[in-house]
């Protein structure tokens, strides 16, 4: 375990229901064990429950996160996004806010549809799971959609699906050492 991240935070936000787990505990995991502190965040606090039967317990409720208290916000994929995330408002401010704020800025799977909701990727390059709706979203929204695992544009990074969380942690980990 390195500690290069130590002091630095990270928001965390999971779907309530329908997380993709890999997408939430392997980034998750490698922050941890880079020695960042991780607060999961979703829209209640009560247990949050993935696709493949994985639990996590958030520590704070997505409306009561306030993103100056962290250097990144990290938001997990999974079919529960499109329900809990895309029109959460909050969250689209949360992200704009972060964006603003010079903050690492990361989603992955179709959650990178919420960052082009906030217009955060707006001439940027990234990816998103690829179905004709969430390219879609991405592309009118002004991004610039790659179809990679992991595409990192200044400290945007999106990750496209579960077997990219690995690579996807890791590139938010590096973004964060350049913020």
């Amino acid at each position: 375990m390195t500690a290069e991240h130590k002091g630095e935070s990270i928001l965390l936000v999971v779907a309530q229901e329908q997380f993709r787990d890999e997408e939430c505990f392997v980034p998750k995991q490698l922050f941890e064990a880079a020695g960042a502190k991780v607060t999961v965040a979703a829209e209640f606090k009560e247990t949050a429950k993935g696709t493949l039967g994985g639990t996590i317990k958030p520590d704070i409720r997505i409306s009561d996160a306030r993103i100056e208290d962290y250097d990144a916000i990290v938001i997990s994929g999974g079919p529960g996004s499109r329900k809990y995330l895309w029109d959460n408002q909050y969250l689209r401010e949360l992200v704009k806010e972060a964006d603003s704020l010079k903050k690492v800025v990361s989603a992955i799977c179709i959650s990178p549809v919420i960052m082009a909701r906030a217009g955060v990727l707006k001439g940027k390059e990234s990816t998103v799971f690829s179905s004709p709706d969430t390219v879609n979203e991405l592309k009118e929204h002004g991004a610039v959609y790659l179809d990679r695992d992991v595409v990192v544009s200044g400290r945007v990074v999106t990750g496209r699906d579960p077997k990219s969380a690995e690579a996807f942690g890791k590139a938010v980990l590096k973004a964060l050492k350049k913020a």
